[in-house]
């Protein structure tokens, strides 16, 4: 069995195809693990989200920026972004309901061993503060309000930058939108665990008193291996504890899968999905 991690997709399902004929995925042997952002901006979301759902489990998801906007947007919690949007098909497929209603199933953080050590993938990362074990009940306390029967208020209330940290003493909605900010968007981070939503670009654009968020000195997970996408200008990055995927495919770039443990890393070009 190979478990592959792969990179933002974003709706580029034919460089999705290609990647895993590369890795001679077998599903009925192996595993993708992948890193969110499923979905927008690329030209095939919908085909995208089928394909995905239908692998079942031999593919696990965590959410992405993107794909919570999705189902904000269905909810009527966000205006839409305008022109670089792709999620019409979404909207008028047949299936709609069935594919959003499996989107609120997956999680923010999956946590695994392998090669004897300890894996935790999310889209963005995390506060230095939390441990994996945070983050897993963190992401299952977000989940729980995704499958809950408020879903659609619990969407409206995550929309914003604000509380920029974690304390003890936020509020529900307070704490969710942290939990959510800080998994899907977050780049950098203060060594206090202030974030910074605004700044993009590369890790050097750190603002001051922030750095990128898997250098932040003694983060409690700096012992575990990040498996993350997110931050294109940062491109495919390995060290010992993080592996970083999101190699810019929606960019002209390329999709990017690494195996794990291992580290052996396959990557298709992505010119036909280029962002205009």
């Amino acid at each position: 069995m190979t478990t592959w991690a792969i990179g933002d997709i974003q709706g580029c399902y034919d460089a999705l195809r290609q990647l895993l004929d590369q890795c001679r995925f077998d599903p009925a042997k192996d595993q993708i693990w992948l890193v969110g952002d499923l979905v927008n901006r690329g030209p095939q979301s919908l085909e995208t989200l089928r394909f995905i759902r239908a692998l079942g489990k031999s593919a696990v998801t965590v959410l992405g920026n993107h794909d919570l906007y999705l189902l904000m947007v269905a909810a009527g919690a966000v205006p839409r972004r305008g022109k670089d949007d792709t999620l019409d098909p979404i909207f008028a497929a047949p299936d709609a309901v069935e594919l959003l209603d499996w989107l609120k199933e997956q999680p923010l953080a999956h946590s695994a061993m392998l090669g004897g050590q300890r894996h935790l993938m999310v889209h963005a990362g995390l506060l230095p503060d939390w441990t994996a074990d945070d983050a897993i009940a963190l992401s299952q306390e977000v989940s729980a309000h995704l499958r809950g029967a408020q879903f659609a208020d619990f969407l409206h209330a995550l929309w914003g930058d604000t509380p920029l940290a974690w304390n003890s003493s936020l509020s529900a909605d307070e704490r969710s939108r942290v939990i959510v900010n800080a998994m899907t968007r977050m780049r950098f981070c203060s060594a206090a665990g202030v974030m910074d939503l605004k700044i993009k670009g590369k890790p050097e654009n750190a603002p001051n008193g922030h750095l990128p968020w898997f250098e932040v000195p003694n983060r409690k997970t700096a012992d575990d291996v990040l498996v993350v996408g997110h931050w294109s200008a940062l491109g495919l990055k390995m060290t010992p504890n993080l592996v970083a995927l999101d190699s810019g495919c929606l960019w002209g770039g390329h999709l990017t899968a690494v195996s794990l443990p291992e580290r052996r890393v396959e990557q298709v070009a992505c010119t036909s999905c280029a962002a205009s």
